[in-house]
């Protein structure tokens, strides 16, 4: 049976501020026609944070010593010092590669875990951090609250679900002088997060809509460092063209938004990350049989302004299989 439908992530978002804060905003292993399938997919992101909007500065989704794939180096600091001076040389590169698995324990009821590994640049004033390593686990759950699937012409589905990011990074690296590197420059946050979202799927005959909503708390570290309440919506409008019994493209125009204060410390907000921003761009994913292959790019349509680089784009490359499930777990007969 083939319903559009979004496999989504939960409550967190992209990288580094943004995978942190936006993608489990983002959360998702791209459209599919396959309803109730398990599976698993290996994704890359890249999130990118360049151009000073007080300063007039244009944004740039691949500035001089942004690579997009992986850093120059994995963990490296040839004097870099986090001190926003407006150069227009800056930015931040939050890059994730990251596993994800889907299991239904029943019809109506599903699993996930992210596991991510962490790739993030960060430039200032010309001088390069580079951080490399295992980021924060994901694991959360959905329940399809509306499932009308197998009617002819429109089909709606609605999951609403939460979960937890547990603290699997490490937070206390630091510089050569024994200073630690900023919450958002480290590979995780050694914080234990919860968030809650809802996604709905509705789709008539080959065009369909997916929305996701998200909201995430942050719990303290051992430092009392943690990042502000978070939100992010994502929504895509896509259409599915048939290339023969075994193919399907799926072209799709995407949006994305998200809001945090930033980083807090001891309970205050120090001001360092805060997000309001929307992103539109393409995407298109291609299945043949049960593989897949998503891909997504976002451009800047609206950025606050703040003393920090602005957002300047999103990639998103993944690789997925899922493999037809006839039986579940709590309900082995069906």
């Amino acid at each position: 049976m083939r319903i559009f439908s979004r496999l989504l992530l939960g409550g967190l978002l992209l990288t580094g501020p943004a995978a942190r804060a936006c993608d489990i905003c983002g959360c998702f292993m791209g459209i599919t026609p396959y309803d109730n399938q398990s599976g698993a997919a290996l994704m890359h992101r890249y999130r990118i944070f360049n151009g000073y909007r007080a300063l007039g500065q244009r944004p740039q989704f691949r500035p001089a010593g942004a690579r997009v794939a992986f850093p120059s180096a994995l963990n490296s600091d040839n004097g870099y010092g986090h001190d926003h001076q407006g150069d227009a040389t800056d930015f931040e590169a939050f890059r994730v590669l990251e596993l994800r698995g889907k299991y239904f324990l029943s019809r109506r009821v599903e699993l996930n875990a992210f596991v991510p590994y962490v790739l993030n640049t960060s430039q200032i004033n010309g001088r390069q951090l580079n951080v490399a390593g295992l980021g924060d686990v994901t694991v959360f759950g959905g329940f399809h609250l509306i499932r009308a699937i197998e009617t002819a012409g429109v089909q709606s589905r609605l999951i609403v679900g939460g979960g937890v990011k547990l603290p699997t990074g490490d937070y206390r690296r630091q510089n050569p002088a024994g200073r630690r590197y900023a919450l958002l420059n480290q590979a995780g946050t050694g914080t234990t997060d919860g968030f809650v979202y809802a996604n709905y799927i509705g789709s008539y005959r080959a065009l369909g809509l997916s929305v996701n909503s998200s909201y995430r708390l942050s719990g303290e570290n051992q430092l009392r460092n943690s990042l502000a309440p978070a939100t992010a919506t994502f929504g895509s409008l896509f259409y599915r063209v048939a290339l023969g019994p075994n193919w399907q493209l799926y072209p799709s125009a995407q949006f994305f938004y998200e809001k945090t204060d930033g980083e807090m410390l001891d309970g205050e907000l120090t001001g360092e990350h805060a997000m309001n921003n929307a992103l539109l761009g393409p995407g298109l994913d291609l299945y043949y049989k049960n593989m897949s292959l998503t891909t997504s790019l976002q451009l800047p349509v609206y950025t606050a302004t703040t003393d920090h680089p602005a957002s300047a784009g999103r990639l998103v490359v993944a690789l997925g299989y899922s493999f037809k499930q006839t039986k579940y777990l709590l309900h082995p007969k069906s």
